[in-house]
């Protein structure tokens, strides 16, 4: 075999152990017994510590030192380029710290879990200094003397900057406030009326699912403290949860991770178990969940399907129709929670944590502190008060996982899908029509075409840019939302510049 022949067949292997490893996590989160958490912790870090051998093997480095790039397609370059990167990258984290990064993050979310449903940071801190140490042990060894939030930022959307996505999220911010301002000054669309059992939720859950594109033959649907999807190719498993007063955090909750699920089912199955095998970035993922979830399914044609399928599971709803259920599942109302939030006010919550953690990686903000400062920038931007832990700094899993530079993904995915919706309703003119009947084939096919099928294949910029015909912004998004609100709560069209 050739030099990349032989490298290609290596990192399938190392792709697939990669995939029994998310397994691992799957179960922890879904299936695993209580009691069960400290052998799960053993097991994760002997996993991680056979990846971290396997990702810096002396031999990788030599493949990729004999293979000649230029003999290769595009393809088989662009392999190189996440495998050279990932290499290099990998060989700058110590073994043993990338096997106690593991360790302890898998005892921290349970630690997490618990303090969360006990509302007691106190609980956690503790825990958090000890992940926070380590991923700033570990951001300055992949720095190599650059910027460590930066660094950090390349797992999750390579090739993005914290000062480019601040520059971002400052644009957005003004006009979002303005809008958020707006509405919430006009009277309330009237909300369901519950309560809404639980398993007939699930039960509609897995309809809409399958209405969105998701294969069941090659995924599940559970239950879960904080929805994810999980694994790639013909295994891509999801989560929801329910509450029987909100059957829309469900739902919603529901279609956002069948995004992502599909995103991973519909990735060239050539390129199964190698780096363009999965989703290229956070940022795109979070695209591909957003769109599913708001422009498609919060949309007034899709919510009238879906306003007939809550009515035959559940009889009266106590609105007046599908144009009072429109306006129920797109209320915007005050709330503590980021996973619940209206698509008005989501991107504040996401602002929020951005600033606190890259605070908390460069030192000037301590664990100790965080609970404050969480509490006083949340009523700076939101106007109340946090209630209690578990609606404030403990609400998210990310940080018990380490997963520090993930936050700011979720709001370049909202920009993205706002690109990419301006672009499918261009190709697609007849998608009202289509969804007010239940039918997503032709705007989930036109991103499983457009931006799904190529998995790693180009860089995170460049998918947006290839799909839309013009580099990303956050002008498409911000538009979106302030005609859609603004025609929903009948604001002055001058008061938040909204356009059709």
């Amino acid at each position: 075999m050739t030099a990349f022949e032989t490298l290609m067949n290596f990192q399938r292997e190392t792709g697939a152990l990669a995939q029994v490893a998310g397994r691992l996590g799957w179960d922890q989160e879904t299936i695993m017994p209580r009691g069960a958490g400290e052998q799960r912790s053993d097991e994760i870090a002997a996993m991680e510590s056979v990846l971290h051998a396997r990702r810096t093997d002396p031999r990788v480095g030599e493949w990729l030192d004999a293979i000649d790039a230029g003999a290769l397609d595009d393809e088989g370059r662009a392999q190189l380029r996440h495998i050279r990167r990932s290499y290099e990258r990998t060989l700058r984290v110590p073994a043993k710290l990338a096997s106690d990064l593991a360790r302890l993050t898998s005892r921290a979310h349970r630690v997490w879990a618990e303090a969360r449903a006990d509302d007691n940071f106190a609980a956690f801190a503790p825990v958090l200094r000890e992940v926070v140490s380590l991923k700033r042990e570990e951001g300055a060894a992949l720095a190599a003397g650059g910027d460590v939030y930066d660094a950090m930022l390349e797992d999750y959307e390579p090739g993005a900057t914290a000062a480019q996505l601040a520059g971002m999220f400052g644009a957005l911010r003004p006009r979002l406030v303005a809008l958020r301002q707006a509405v919430l000054e006009k009277p309330q669309p009237r909300a369901l009326r519950g309560p809404f059992d639980e398993q007939a939720q699930m039960t509609l859950a897995q309809t809409v699912a399958k209405t969105f594109g998701y294969e069941m033959s090659r995924g599940r649907l559970d239950k879960s403290v904080h929805p994810f999807s999980s694994g790639s190719g013909d295994d891509v498993r999801i989560t929801t949860r329910t509450n029987a007063l909100d059957p829309f955090n469900c739902l919603y909750s529901t279609i956002h991770e069948v995004g992502h699920a599909c995103y991973e089912q519909n990735v060239r199955q050539a390129y199964r178990f190698t780096p363009l095998g999965a989703g290229v970035s956070m940022g795109v993922h979070e695209s591909q969940s957003r769109i599913y979830e708001n422009q498609l399914g919060r949309s007034r044609a899709f919510t009238g399907w879906l306003f007939e399928r809550m009515t035959e599971a559940y009889g009266d709803l106590g609105l007046d129709g599908p144009e009072a259920f429109y306006a129920a599942v797109n209320r915007v109302q005050n709330g503590y929670i980021r996973t619940e939030a209206d698509e008005v006010q989501y991107n504040l919550h996401v602002l929020l944590r951005f600033d606190l953690e890259r605070a908390l990686i460069a030192g000037d903000l301590e664990v100790d502190d965080l609970e404050a400062a969480w509490n006083e920038r949340f009523l700076a931007d939101f106007g109340y008060e946090v209630d209690k832990p578990s609606d404030g700094v403990l609400q998210d899993v990310h940080w018990s996982a380490g997963l520090f530079g993930y936050f700011p993904t979720y709001s370049l995915g909202n920009v993205y899908a706002g690109c990419l919706h301006a672009s499918l309703r261009q190709a697609v003119p007849d998608l009202d029509t289509q969804l007010s009947q239940g039918d997503l084939r032709a705007a989930t096919g036109w991103l499983a075409e457009n931006v799904q099928q190529y998995g790693g294949l180009y860089e995170p910029r460049e998918v947006i840019t290839r799909a839309c015909g013009g580099a990303p912004s956050e002008t498409a998004l911000l538009d979106y939302l302030e005609a859609k609100f603004g025609a929903i709560y009948g604001l002055d069209r001058g008061l938040c510049a909204a356009r059709e």
